[in-house]
């Protein structure tokens, strides 16, 4: 919908008739009210404006700013001095003057009218504005104080021009609004500008950044946390019509007065807050490298360090010349970050992978001779991610053009991190509350975390308690006891609750997706490593692990059974994933001692019949039934021994009775009707890639540079007849169709090959 904006005339009339005839009109319209806040206006209104602005901007500005108060519930309540000097005023910075709030209050009123309160109106304005206007952060802007005509001109803003816009838009509506930043963070890492609105109080959120959780919470917390009050390049301020002697140091215009401010960083910062552990990262480029180290001389470029979704954390210039050799742009990152670093110089653009960082003062040399240069099909994945999320098209042409090795791999990193970032933003509501809703099932959780995160993610342990067909009493009594029973030595350790209290609550249908998206979760927000996820289970919980291991093993590092029992269960699919077995020697309920030694028999003619499958390990107390007074702890340091293989040469895919229709690197369409006990057995030597067995029609090879050459061609032999022979394509499609199933950047396909 396009906004159309109205252009009146800046009859220069200095200090005279505009003014007066503004303040009449006020006072004539609107009564002492009126006439005050006019007055207002006018006694703090820079002096340029006093010059340029026409007495019809500022009586159009006051009567919509009055309306909005009489109209809104919130707005009714909110006291002269802050309606005066957060919902008037025509500006926020030193912004071109637009005629911008009759536009914005008949947008922005629609997008309002079941709010309640102002922070439920505000933070609607910031799920919807920027998606109305297609205004988004994008480094390409112009300046970066620009009205919010000249954004959604561009449609194109960063920090401070997607604040205005935010304030803009919330004082059309009578929610009082002012910008906040600061001239550069304590880590002088940058400068920041965000949004505060009044309900009652002052509570922040950043502009084009809303959080499902609510408001006073940001990306920028912890760097706020450690701001400086009295220091005036590290404090926080907020933008005032009022003058009282302060100003607010726009960093694009560092000598000017002309914005006032009111220093907030006490709302802010934590004083008695220890110093967080952060890693310095320091950057020099050289353009070239002498033997195996840097040498050559070095150069000046802008460098930029990139987070996995495209924005820039920070940017500053490498030294060259005469400049001391300790001279260099530090980043503070966290320890354990990882992301690129972008050179630019002239017209070219080339970047370098850093990190896991150790804390302290890390430093990156770079070569500009050895830099990878930023392609033009990177440079389309990176334009189709800067689309709202509904514009990006898996048709476009971005998505479809053939990657090289290394474009596939960049591509790859951004569009998981582009992923994780949007499931963190939806899913924290669910992780917070420790509950997952699926249709008319419930999982919920409970959680405890041990060690430090390790620089290559968090490992995660699942966790299935006991009970079965039981009052849901005793099943929850059961899982109470479980979130005490393992202790690993680094991980998230996850005791769910059974959705159902059934005697197969562990491997009905549902699990499986319940699961997946516990991971997906666990991934997104807390750092877990997807090559690094355990599932183990006792009693109950032991069934689970029988069933489900075989069924979901491409999701796990290795698996541990603990005194349960498996039914009809198929140990066929643990081809590629570690499992252990753990039992009482006097456990004989439902012959769980016998059963348990013959599964671990069958494993042992599995492993040897294939060598390299199968691994596992057995466990019998002799003396303990079915307490084995925790003996069967030491799973977890074998466990943790083994990392997940996405991508074996070797799979062995065994319907059970609950059908899949995706297996490591294999994946049939749900449309495709699959049969219990259907058996493919898939192998890739060189470039060749066997399949055999129950072959479905329309399978799907997913593929990647770590199962096969895609530089080359390959050959397909389905039950001895070849189906397939020549070059699979990378797309940046498949892989988002990958990610979009699973948040599985490590299993995710970069190729495809489909035959019917």
């Amino acid at each position: 919908m396009r906004f159309v904006w109205l252009l009146f005339g800046m009859a220069g009339l200095a200090l005279g008739a505009p003014v007066d005839d503004f303040i009449a009109a006020a006072k004539a319209k609107h009564g002492e009210a009126g006439e005050k806040a006019a007055h207002f206006l006018v006694a703090n209104m820079p002096a340029r404006d006093r010059e340029t602005l026409s007495a019809q901007f500022l009586t159009e500005n006051l009567d919509l700013a009055f309306k909005a108060r009489s109209e809104f519930p919130w707005a009714k309540a909110v006291p002269d001095a802050i309606f005066e000097n957060d919902v008037l005023p025509y500006a926020v910075f030193d912004e071109p003057r637009d005629p911008w709030r009759a536009d914005f209050y008949e947008r922005c009123r629609v997008l309002v009218k079941d709010a309640k309160t102002a922070s439920e109106a505000a933070q609607m304005l910031n799920r919807q504005i920027f998606n109305l206007v297609k205004v988004h952060y994008n480094t390409g802007r112009k300046r970066p104080n620009q009205s919010p005509k000249e954004s959604i001109e561009l449609g194109k803003a960063t920090c401070t021009g997607l604040s205005i816009i935010l304030v803009d838009a919330c004082r059309a509506v009578g929610i009082p609004a002012r910008s906040v930043g600061t001239p550069l963070w304590t880590n002088e890492r940058g400068n920041h500008t965000w949004v505060e609105i009044w309900d009652g109080d002052w509570h922040f959120t950043g502009a084009d950044e809303p959080d499902p959780a609510g408001l006073d919470r940001g990306w920028f917390v912890n760097d706020a946390a450690l701001a400086k009050a009295d220091v005036p390049r590290f404090a926080i301020y907020a933008t005032s019509w009022k003058r009282d002697g302060l100003s607010f140091p726009m960093v694009w215009a560092e000598s000017s007065r002309e914005v006032a401010a009111v220093n907030v960083t006490a709302r802010y910062a934590k004083a008695t807050s220890a110093e967080p552990e952060i890693a310095k990262l320091g950057v020099r480029l050289w353009d070239k490298a002498v033997g195996q180290k840097a040498g050559g001389q070095r150069m000046s470029a802008k460098v930029c360090v990139l987070d996995g979704v495209r924005k820039e954390c920070a940017i500053a210039s490498t030294k060259a010349g005469t400049a001391d050799l300790n001279d260099m742009p530090r980043f503070a990152l966290k320890p354990g970050a990882t992301g690129w670093l972008r050179f630019t110089i002239g017209h070219e653009i080339r970047e370098c992978p850093f990190g896991p960082l150790a804390k302290g003062d890390p430093t990156v040399d770079a070569k500009w001779s050895e830099l990878s240069p930023v392609t033009p099909a990177m440079k389309a994945v990176e334009s189709w991610l800067a689309l709202p999320r509904e514009e990006r098209k898996t048709n476009a042409p971005a998505m479809q053009a053939a990657l090289t090795r290394y474009e596939a791999a960049r591509v790859l990193e951004m569009l998981t991190a582009d992923r994780l970032h949007h499931l963190a933003l939806e899913r924290q509501g669910e992780v917070e509350a420790q509950a997952i809703t699926l249709g008319d099932k419930t999982l919920r959780w409970m959680v405890k975390t041990f060690g430090e995160a390790p620089t290559n993610g968090r490992s995660l342990w699942i966790s299935m308690h006991g009970g079965g067909n039981a009052p849901a009493a005793v099943n929850s009594q059961q899982w109470t006891n479980q979130i005490r029973l393992y202790e690993p030595a680094e991980g998230i350790y996850v005791a769910p609750r059974a959705p159902t209290d059934t005697w197969n609550m562990w491997h009905e249908g549902h699990i499986e997706p319940l699961f997946q998206r516990l991971i997906d979760d666990q991934v997104a927000l807390h750092g877990v490593n997807p090559d690094k996820v355990y599932l183990m289970g006792y009693s109950a919980g032991g069934d689970g692990v029988w069933q489900l291991a075989p069924r979901m093993a491409d999701r796990f590092a290795a698996a541990a059974m603990m005194a349960g029992h498996p039914n009809e269960a198929s140990l066929l699919g643990l081809r590629d994933l570690p499992f252990a077995i753990f039992m009482g020697g006097d456990d004989a309920a439902y012959d769980r001692n016998k059963i348990a030694a013959a599964r671990a028999a069958e494993l042992d003619r599995l492993e040897a019949a294939d060598p390299g499958g199968y691994v596992h390990m057995f466990r019998i107390y002799p003396g303990l039934g079915h307490w084995m007074q925790k003996k069967d702890a030491e799973a977890l340091p074998w466990m943790a021994g083994f990392t997940r293989n996405p991508w074996p040469t070797k799979v062995v895919w065994f319907q059970d009775d609950i059908i899949h229709h995706r297996f490591y690197w294999l994946q049939v369409p749900e449309s495709v009707e699959l049969k219990e006990k259907q058996k493919i057995v898939a192998t890739v030597k060189d470039q060749t890639i066997a399949i055999e067995g129950d072959v479905p029609t329309k399978l799907t090879l997913r593929l990647s540079d770590h199962l096969v050459d895609l530089d080359r061609p390959l050959t397909v032999l389905v039950n001895g007849h070849k189906t397939f022979h020549g070059k699979a394509k990378r797309r940046a499609a498949d892989i988002l169709a990958s990610l979009e199933e699973r948040a599985d950047g490590a299993s995710a396909a970069m190729a495809t090959v489909t035959w019917k």
